[in-house]
């Protein structure tokens, strides 16, 4: 996308809308009312009575909304915000975009390819407007710094990514009730290791995936076509290689982690998910503190990747994340779902 120009660079904070206040959007509103710069929440938008008053009580919104196109009719929001089920992502950031609004929307953008190519299209047609995908690992100063390694050549060129994505096991199976509109454990937790191999080998077309899985300890997903523990291969353009492992059910936390193999050397990022530097010796062993959920792990990256949304609807920094790239992750993350359900290569059209 072009760069963006507004009427608040240097002026009055960015008035921000949020629509989902559930597990993660309640995280983006409190990052929103209190921990971004030069921004201001001043609506949300939920069915859910109790997220509204969530918004109310812990974030002092006073334009609560139960309808999202109510709070896109109001001329004094100018951004909103969209972390609401992956089946409206698109729909949502269509509508939000017509009404002249900067829209923040959560990964993936959409579950079809054709959905997402109708919101980039609509988004060519409203060039002051910041479009953005949240695919926050590109905000973490790990992956950054790890990127900018890449890009200075110290490990020659990049020819293979390890990419990993594994969650502490919820014995309630919040996840297994999530399946029918999550798009399955390859759209829903691996379609960050893609972007993340897609960045970090310079966005070389994918041609063909092959995947697999298994049901470890969540047996009833395979109703819904999916897997708690998950393995895919992408083959790019040019030879480079991404191998990637998504898990629901690790029983010691949250770790995700990334390595990075060149013709020079390697980079690995988040290895065993360590919660803190300190190493504990003691009657119990030899161990450290692990971290629980992705919010702990990327809550930097959370507050970066919304103060990088607010400065580029303020003009005052581009985004390097483009809608494409958000069109190409479905695209690969679509093909990969399709290969583990075929038991076929599948060629990334």
């Amino acid at each position: 996308m072009e760069s963006h120009q507004s009427k608040k660079q240097g002026g009055q904070p960015l008035r921000v809308g949020i629509a989902g206040l559930g597990r993660l959007g309640a995280r983006h509103a409190q990052a929103l009312a209190y921990g971004t710069r030069h921004c201001t929440l001043v609506a949300a938008c939920s069915p859910v009575a109790a997220e509204r008053a969530y918004a109310a009580e812990h974030c002092g919104v006073q334009q609560l909304y139960e309808n999202l196109d109510d709070m896109l009719a109001n001329p004094d929001i100018d951004a909103v915000a969209l972390v609401t089920p992956t089946s409206m992502h698109a729909g949502q950031t269509i509508a939000a975009l017509r009404a002249g609004k900067h829209v923040f929307v959560e990964k993936p953008l959409a579950l079809n390819v054709e959905d997402c190519e109708a919101v980039l299209k609509v988004a060519e047609q409203h060039l002051q407007q910041v479009a953005m995908v949240g695919f926050v690992r590109r905000f973490d100063p790990h992956y950054q710094a790890a990127q900018r390694v890449i890009a200075q050549g110290e490990i020659g060129r990049p020819f293979i990514v390890n990419s990993q994505t594994c969650d502490l096991n919820d014995p309630e199976g919040f996840f297994v009730r999530f399946a029918p509109t999550s798009g399955g454990i390859f759209m829903d937790c691996s379609i960050h290791d893609i972007d993340l191999a897609r960045w970090m080998l310079g966005k070389p077309r994918a041609l063909r995936v092959f995947a697999s899985g298994t049901n470890a300890l969540h047996p009833a997903l395979a109703e819904h076509g999916d897997v708690d523990n998950g393995l895919a291969m992408i083959e790019f353009e040019g030879g480079a290689r991404a191998v990637l492992y998504a898990s629901r059910t690790m029983a010691h936390g949250h770790e995700t982690s990334t390595e990075i193999i060149g013709t020079a050397g390697k980079l690995q990022i988040g290895e065993h998910g360590a919660k803190d530097r300190i190493l504990r010796s003691d009657g119990h062993g030899v161990r450290h503190a692990v971290l629980r959920d992705f919010y702990e792990r990327f809550e930097a990256a959370f507050q970066a990747e919304m103060a990088a949304f607010v400065a580029a609807c303020r003009g005052e920094k581009a985004l390097e994340l483009e809608l494409a790239d958000a069109v190409e992750a479905t695209r690969i993350g679509l093909a990969i779902t399709k290969a583990y359900r075929t038991g076929q290569v599948v060629e990334v059209g």
